[in-house]
Formats: C-alpha cells, structure tokens, sequence
C-alpha cells in the first residue's frame, strides 16, 4: 500500500535570518565607537566660542565638558548590564538615537542650562553604545586570533575618534561656528542607527529567568554619578565645599548600599564569579592607570600647544595628527599581536615603550622647545598608548561567556571613566602648582615647567602600571585560547 507522506503543519519561525558578514558588522562597529569617542574632545576646542555667546562664567565653563564625563562615567555600568538583558543591538540603537537627538540640542541652545541638560544626555547615549559596541564584537567573533583583530580594528577607531576630535574641532569651529561641533554628530549618529537594522544580528528573545537588579543598578550608578562628580568640580568649587562633600558622601554611601544589594540579589549586577577572573580583575586595574595615564597626556599636550607654543585651535589640530596615526597604527597592530605573543608579554612591551615615550616627551616640553624635539616621544608615547589600549578591552573580554560580556565591558569602562577623571584632576593640581601669581612671559615659562612635571608624572604612572602587569599570569595571558 502508498503512504502518501505529507509535511507537517508550518510552524511560526523564529529564524532571526542570515547573520550579516562580519567585517559589515565590524566596520558599523568601529564607525559607532569612532562617533562616540569623537565627541570627548571636539568641543575642547570650542569653548571660548560658547563661553562667549552663551554666557558661561569661568568657572562654570567647564561644565561643558564635565556635563559628559560625569553622566556617561554613571552609567556606563548600566549600560553594560542593559545590553545583556535587554539586546545589545537595541541598546546601541537607544544610545545613538539619544546622541543625535542630544546634539541637535547642543547646538540650538541659547543658555548654559539646556546645552548642559544636552551633554548629559549625550554622555547617556554613550554610555549605551560604548558597551553595546564591545559587547557585540566580543560575542560575535571567536575569543582568540579572531577577536583580536577584530578589537584591534574597534579599539583604532576609538583612539582615532579621541585625536580627530580635536582636528575637527578646530576645523569646523573656524568655519561654520561652534554650532557645528554639535551638529556633525547628527548625520554621523543618524547614519549609524539607520545602517543597524540591516548591518548588526537581531537581538535573541530575552532570557526571562534573568532580572535586572534595578536597586543594584541604582545604587551603582549613583555611587559613581556622584563620585565623579566630585573628583571632577572639586578643583573648581573647592574640595571644602559643600556640594563636593556631599556628594562625595552620598556617593560612598550609595557604593556601600550597591555592595549590600549585590550580595542579596539573585541575579547581581556584577556577578561575582565574574570578579574572581583574574585577567578581568588585572584588566580593571589597567584600564583606571591607563586613563589617569595616557589619557590624561592629550589634555597637557593642548594646553602646551596653545598656551606655551602659541597654536591656534587649528594648528593644534595639525599638531595631532602625528600621534593620531601612530595611536591608530598601535591599536590595529595589537590584535596581531597580542596573538602571536601573548596578552602579558605584549602589555609589558607596550607599556615600557609608552613610559620610555613619556618620559622623552616630558624632557622635550620645554618653554623654548620644537615640535621636531616632541616627535620621538611622541611617536613611542602613541605607540603605547594605541597598543595598550585595545590591550585592555582584549584582556577584559577574556574567559567571559557570551551572556556577561555587555556587564564586562561596563565594567571595565567604568574603570576607565573614573580613572580619567582621578588623574586629571591629581595632574592638574601639579601642572599648575607653580603658576599662581604669575603672568604674561612669567606664566607661559611656569605653564611649561608644571606641564613637564605633570608629564613626568604621568611616565612614573605608566612605568607603575607595567609594574602590575608583570602579575599578569595563567595559559590565557600568555597564549589567548580560540575559542569557536
């Protein structure tokens, strides 16, 4: 007898469709962390401009830029978490709708208080993609050779979009205004969000057994809101002042009250088998001296352009673009590697190289020094710095599984974020220690000799942080696994 064989009953798919090919994901990626990065330092340049037209007091002037660091340092934390939980395509779309949005406001106020509400938002909507971005290609490309160079490429980006921004800066504001300083990110965002849909994975369905610990959440992203906040207006308020007191001490107690949560909740915020991963761990630590470090250079190595050489905003620009190929070089290089050599023995090198770099760079920034005297420091300090830099997003995704990278990646950033704003504000305190009272010549010689110190400083710094990585230890940090 015929059995007539029929199909059964189509079922709704659930198919997310064919992955998009990596390097398309990769190069939107990259793109995504270029705009962010971009903004940190665009609007250096710019602050005269709006401090005049928009009534900015001195001391509330650099409010532009704190307005940014503080909110997207908060939440960086948050943002991580998000991802995880709630998609990381969807977060990173978040965060670029908010950037364009932000910007587009930042560059039609007419006062402090909404273009400063703006920056806020926009550090926000970075602190959404800059996870999101990491978290993506951590889980899409193989731990191993693969993601190395995949991070190599994303970490270039990041540290090409740190340096552009202040050539562009300067470029556009001479041009067409500080408006525009606001105003390019809106197509860069615009572009990004529309190429997501068809250029990124659709997120998977949510796991529904995690939840998002918002107490945890909360209590974190106060703790480090108000802590940066402090560190950050302390210089210009006085650290007697009793904003920064307060804050400084709402902030610890909101760690404390984040710790608390954390060891009750079913499903933390920070897991704490995440924290026993000891290259995470070493990767956290180099992060926040990274940033107080090399991160901290690009600020001093303006103000001698402009304030002891005599740049204009352009010509310090210019001044960049040395370094910012050398930066972008390292960082691609690293994942080659980091592959070939091995996670410790690269960070070592390329920390011994960044501190021999600042080192120079300190001995050649001298009142009556060249550029051409800045150029071996320059180009070892650049080196460092790119290669370090992808180095420690390489070591901070290591051994995590795929459903905690976005939360790894807060993590680390957050370090970064506070990292930053700590060195700075130690930096500046030396930097400008022997300029009180002084003026005209006197000034510019002292800005000089504070400026060298502070850089000397920040080689001590880099050489400490090599000092940590020798510490760096297992199979993972000498011959990084592939995963598939």
């Amino acid at each position: 007898m015929h059995v007539t064989r029929t199909r059964p009953p189509a079922r709704l798919s659930l198919d997310r469709g064919p992955a998009p090919p990596k390097p398309v994901t990769l190069a939107l990626l990259s793109f995504a962390m270029l705009i962010v990065s971009l903004d940190q330092y665009i609007v250096v340049v710019a602050l005269p401009d709006i401090g005049r037209e928009l009534g900015y007091s001195a001391q509330t002037l650099q409010s532009v830029i704190s307005a940014y660091a503080v909110v997207s340092s908060g939440f960086l934390l948050l943002g991580g978490r998000a991802a995880d939980l709630l998609g990381r395509r969807r977060m990173l779309m978040a965060g670029l709708a908010l950037y364009a949005v932000a910007s587009l406001a930042g560059g039609l106020a007419t006062g402090p208080a909404p273009q400063l509400a703006a920056r806020a938002v926009q550090g926000l909507g970075g602190a959404l993609v800059f996870p999101s971005t990491l978290a993506i290609i951590n889980t899409t490309f193989a731990e191993g050779r693969d993601r190395n160079r995949a991070l190599g490429i994303w970490g270039g980006s990041g540290a090409a979009g740190l340096v552009i921004g202040v050539l562009l800066g300067g470029v556009l504001t001479r041009m067409l205004g500080w408006e525009a300083v606001f105003f390019v990110n809106v197509p860069l965002a615009g572009a990004a969000l529309v190429l997501a849909v068809p250029l990124l994975a659709a997120d998977r369905p949510r796991d529904t057994g995690r939840v998002f610990d918002l107490p945890g959440a909360s209590a974190a992203t106060g703790a480090v809101t108000l802590l940066v906040f402090a560190l950050v207006q302390g210089p210009a308020l006085g650290w007697d002042s009793p904003w920064i007191v307060g804050a400084g001490a709402a902030g610890l107690v909101l760690l404390v009250a984040f710790v608390a949560v954390e060891r009750r909740s079913p499903d933390p915020l920070v897991p704490p088998k995440l924290l026993t991963n000891r290259v995470l761990t070493l990767a956290l630590v180099v992060a926040f001296m990274f940033m107080a470090t090399f991160g901290s250079l690009l600020y001093f190595l303006s103000i001698y352009f402009q304030d002891v050489r005599g740049y204009d905003a352009l010509r310090t620009g210019a001044g960049f673009l040395l370094p910012t190929a050398v930066v972008v070089a390292g960082s691609t290089l690293a994942g080659h590697l980091v592959s070939r050599f091995g996670l410790r023995r690269t960070l070592v090198a390329a920390l011994a190289v960044g501190a021999s770099g600042a080192a120079a760079l300190g001995l050649a920034m001298s009142a009556d020094g060249s550029y051409a005297a800045l150029v071996p420091g320059l180009v070892a300090v650049s080196i460092g710095d790119g290669v370090v830099f992808t180095l420690m997003f390489i070591a901070a995704a290591t051994g995590v599984a795929g459903r905690e990278q976005g939360v790894a990646s807060g993590i680390v950033s957050t370090s970064g974020g506070i990292g930053a704003t700590v060195g700075l504000a130690a930096l500046v305190l030396v930097a400008n220690a022997g300029t009180h009272g002084t003026v005209g010549e006197e000034l510019r010689i002292a800005t000089a000799e504070g400026i060298q110190r502070a850089v000397f400083v920040i080689a001590g710094g880099i050489a400490g942080t090599l000092l940590i990585a020798l510490n760096l230890r297992g199979p993972s940090a000498d011959a990084p696994r592939s995963i598939a």
